[in-house]
Protein backbone atom coordinates (compact mmCIF):
# COMPACT_ATOMS: atom_id res chain seq x y z
CA UNK A 1 0.00 0.00 0.00
CA UNK A 2 2.01 2.72 -1.24
CA UNK A 3 1.70 6.35 0.75
CA UNK A 4 -0.05 9.32 -1.10
CA UNK A 5 2.43 11.71 -0.20
CA UNK A 6 5.87 9.81 -1.04
CA UNK A 7 4.56 6.96 -3.12
CA UNK A 8 6.51 4.49 -1.00
CA UNK A 9 5.55 1.06 -0.40
CA UNK A 10 7.37 -0.91 2.59
CA UNK A 11 8.23 -4.63 1.75
CA UNK A 12 7.07 -7.53 3.93
CA UNK A 13 10.44 -8.23 4.64
CA UNK A 14 10.62 -5.30 6.80
CA UNK A 15 7.84 -6.22 8.79
CA UNK A 16 8.84 -9.36 9.17
CA UNK A 17 12.36 -9.11 10.07
CA UNK A 18 11.46 -6.09 12.28
CA UNK A 19 8.76 -8.65 14.21
CA UNK A 20 11.94 -11.18 14.42
CA UNK A 21 14.15 -8.58 16.21
CA UNK A 22 10.98 -7.92 18.73
CA UNK A 23 9.70 -11.10 19.60
CA UNK A 24 12.59 -13.34 19.13
CA UNK A 25 15.84 -11.20 19.22
CA UNK A 26 17.16 -12.37 16.21
CA UNK A 27 18.78 -9.47 15.17
CA UNK A 28 20.28 -6.41 17.04
CA UNK A 29 19.59 -4.34 14.68
CA UNK A 30 18.43 -3.71 10.82
CA UNK A 31 19.20 -1.15 8.43
CA UNK A 32 16.56 -0.10 5.82
CA UNK A 33 17.32 1.28 2.55
CA UNK A 34 14.67 3.00 -0.04
CA UNK A 35 15.28 1.68 -3.29
CA UNK A 36 14.24 4.69 -5.11
CA UNK A 37 13.76 2.56 -8.80
CA UNK A 38 10.94 0.48 -6.97
CA UNK A 39 9.63 2.98 -4.59
CA UNK A 40 9.58 0.47 -1.73
CA UNK A 41 11.88 0.40 2.07
CA UNK A 42 13.67 -2.80 1.82
CA UNK A 43 16.24 -4.12 4.64
CA UNK A 44 19.68 -3.55 3.75
CA UNK A 45 21.57 -4.94 6.82
CA UNK A 46 20.40 -7.29 9.64
CA UNK A 47 23.05 -6.46 12.80
CA UNK A 48 23.69 -10.72 14.60
CA UNK A 49 22.65 -10.49 18.12
CA UNK A 50 26.21 -10.82 19.44
CA UNK A 51 26.92 -7.31 17.28
CA UNK A 52 27.88 -3.72 19.15
CA UNK A 53 26.35 -0.65 18.63
CA UNK A 54 29.69 0.42 17.19
CA UNK A 55 29.02 -2.22 14.36
CA UNK A 56 25.36 -0.85 13.86
CA UNK A 57 26.42 2.92 13.25
CA UNK A 58 29.28 2.29 11.04
CA UNK A 59 26.43 0.75 8.79
CA UNK A 60 25.40 3.93 7.74
CA UNK A 61 27.21 5.60 4.84
CA UNK A 62 28.70 8.40 5.04
CA UNK A 63 26.00 10.59 2.63
CA UNK A 64 23.08 8.89 1.80
CA UNK A 65 20.12 8.51 4.27
CA UNK A 66 18.89 5.30 5.84
CA UNK A 67 16.48 4.06 8.54
CA UNK A 68 17.24 1.94 11.23
CA UNK A 69 16.08 0.10 14.23
CA UNK A 70 18.31 -1.08 17.26
CA UNK A 71 17.65 -2.92 20.25
CA UNK A 72 19.10 -1.47 23.05
CA UNK A 73 20.19 -3.39 25.87
CA UNK A 74 20.96 -1.25 29.68
CA UNK A 75 20.44 -1.72 32.94
CA UNK A 76 18.21 1.26 35.09
CA UNK A 77 19.00 3.08 38.14
CA UNK A 78 17.32 0.68 40.13
CA UNK A 79 19.53 -2.74 38.70
CA UNK A 80 16.87 -3.80 36.58
CA UNK A 81 17.49 -4.95 32.47
CA UNK A 82 15.85 -3.21 30.24
CA UNK A 83 15.33 -2.52 26.36
CA UNK A 84 14.63 0.01 24.39
CA UNK A 85 14.23 -0.35 20.54
CA UNK A 86 14.81 2.59 18.70
CA UNK A 87 14.51 4.38 15.56
CA UNK A 88 16.94 5.93 13.97
CA UNK A 89 16.36 8.30 11.05
CA UNK A 90 19.82 8.86 9.62
CA UNK A 91 20.35 11.80 7.08
CA UNK A 92 23.61 13.12 6.53
CA UNK A 93 23.65 17.19 5.57
CA UNK A 94 26.34 15.89 2.46
CA UNK A 95 23.22 13.37 1.24
CA UNK A 96 21.27 14.82 -2.21
CA UNK A 97 18.21 17.26 -0.91
CA UNK A 98 16.00 14.51 -3.11
CA UNK A 99 17.03 11.46 -1.20
CA UNK A 100 16.82 13.71 1.93
CA UNK A 101 13.15 14.47 1.14
CA UNK A 102 12.03 11.40 0.07
CA UNK A 103 12.96 10.11 3.73
CA UNK A 104 11.53 12.75 5.62
CA UNK A 105 8.44 12.15 3.38
CA UNK A 106 8.19 8.42 3.80
CA UNK A 107 9.44 8.13 7.74
CA UNK A 108 5.85 8.51 9.60
CA UNK A 109 4.19 5.85 7.48
CA UNK A 110 7.53 4.01 7.69
CA UNK A 111 7.89 3.95 11.17
CA UNK A 112 3.85 2.90 11.84
CA UNK A 113 4.37 -0.12 9.91
CA UNK A 114 6.89 -1.17 12.52
CA UNK A 115 4.72 -1.76 15.91
CA UNK A 116 7.00 -1.62 18.88
CA UNK A 117 9.27 1.03 18.55
CA UNK A 118 9.44 3.38 21.83
CA UNK A 119 12.58 5.65 20.90
CA UNK A 120 13.21 7.90 17.78
CA UNK A 121 16.16 9.81 16.71
CA UNK A 122 16.98 11.94 14.04
CA UNK A 123 20.44 12.44 12.83
CA UNK A 124 22.75 14.12 11.04
CA UNK A 125 26.15 13.33 11.59
CA UNK A 126 27.01 9.88 14.06
CA UNK A 127 27.85 12.84 17.35
CA UNK A 128 23.90 13.10 16.97
CA UNK A 129 23.08 9.44 18.00
CA UNK A 130 26.20 8.57 19.78
CA UNK A 131 26.16 5.95 22.40
CA UNK A 132 25.81 8.33 25.43
CA UNK A 133 22.64 9.90 23.68
CA UNK A 134 21.17 6.43 23.33
CA UNK A 135 21.72 5.70 26.54
CA UNK A 136 20.30 9.48 27.77
CA UNK A 137 17.46 8.66 25.62
CA UNK A 138 16.72 5.45 26.86
CA UNK A 139 16.56 5.97 30.69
Amino acid sequence: MANSASGMAVNDECKLKFLELKAKRNFRFIVFKIDEKIQQVMVEKLGRPDESYDDFTACFPPNECRYAVFDFDFVTDENCQKSKIFFIAWSPDSSKVRSKMLYASSKDRFKRELDGIQVELQATDPSEMSIDIVKARAM
